[in-house]
């Protein structure tokens, strides 16, 4: 017979440490100045261009050339052999013709520092105060949607406290991968909102079969508490969890190794958020389910010992 895993048993401590981790990951986050928001979530000018020297150009020798240009952003774009880079410079409404003038001063520094010539500009895109504003409002809208989804779907299949404990778990992750973005100062960007949707859904399956197996136990196991069945649950799941995690961890990581740019910072992303996800879908969505079980099983006690206390009085009162 499998030998049962009790994890429930460490709950408390599971509980705390990520509430411990959250709290010093976001407190970190204020004190470097909020998160560091990239291209797609601030207005301002965006020049995608290549440098044609024959000698190797870091990010860092490009965010060097460019000193003294503020609000400057500089992210390496495909192989580094490439030497492409998106530059972007925050928008100035105070400076007059600030398309043109930063446009020129961009090429002046880095032909000053590369050389004459040795600067092609493959794109250049202006993003407007009102458009960025808007892009974050809706990111924000649909996230939020995309969860009120999730909380229906699972109270339709399963019971209400089995969506909340889920969504719980859910929002854990969320902030913990935020939090890991933020105090690392990890660039913001659409790919970020993509990883964070794609760890949505990767926590909420792994979560939906350690429900679905505690649902289906429930039923058939017998003379055990919620808390040993829930137990019982998630030991049985357990390789299911890891085997599903550790494959997933090795893809992410192959491409967090030979990418680079945004889809390198993409799989950092993914890679954190499937461990956090896996602990929370073992860890935190059954604690919070049965710290719910056990409430709603101390209201029903306290509300059966009223109800018996009320007809013991109306027993008594008709004896007298």
């Amino acid at each position: 017979m499998e030998k049962t895993i009790n994890f429930t048993r460490l709950r408390f401590v599971m509980l705390a440490l990520s509430v411990v981790l959250i709290t010093a990951f976001w407190g970190g986050t204020f004190l470097r100045g909020g998160f560091n928001f990239g291209i797609d979530f601030q207005a301002g000018l965006n020049q995608r261009i290549q440098i044609t020297t024959s000698s190797e150009i870091s990010e860092g020798d490009v965010k060097i050339a460019l000193e003294g240009i503020e609000s400057l952003q500089v992210q390496s774009i495909g192989n580094p052999e490439d030497k492409e880079f998106m530059v972007r410079v925050g928008v100035d409404e105070t400076q007059a013709d600030f398309q043109q003038t930063v446009k020129r001063e961009i090429l002046s520094k880095l032909e000053a520092s590369f050389g004459s010539g040795s600067v092609e500009i493959r794109s250049s895109d202006y993003v407007g105060p009102r458009f960025a504003g808007s892009l974050t409002s809706q990111t924000i809208f649909l996230t939020v949607f995309a969860l009120a989804l999730i909380l229906v779907y699972i109270w339709i299949r399963f019971k209400l406290n089995y969506a909340i404990s889920a969504i719980a778990a859910i929002f854990h992750d969320v902030l913990f991968l935020l939090g890991f973005i933020g105090i690392f100062q990890i660039d913001f960007s659409t790919a970020t909102i993509a990883a964070v949707l794609t760890i949505i859904g990767y926590s909420l399956n792994d979560t939906i079969v350690i429900f679905d197996r505690i649902r289906e136990n429930s039923r058939i196991i017998q003379g055990k508490t919620f808390e040993e069945v829930i137990n019982i649950s998630v030991t049985q799941s357990l390789s299911r969890t890891i085997i599903t995690s550790l494959t997933t961890l090795i893809a992410v990581t192959a491409i967090f190794i030979l990418a680079t740019g945004s889809i390198k910072l993409f799989a950092l992303n993914l890679i954190v958020g499937v461990i956090v996800g896996t602990y929370s879908s073992v860890f935190i969505a059954s604690s919070i389910l049965l710290g719910w079980h056990n409430l709603s099983s101390k209201k029903t006690t306290k509300n059966v010992r009223s109800a018996k206390k009320e007809n013991e009085k109306v027993v008594n009162f008709n004896k007298a």
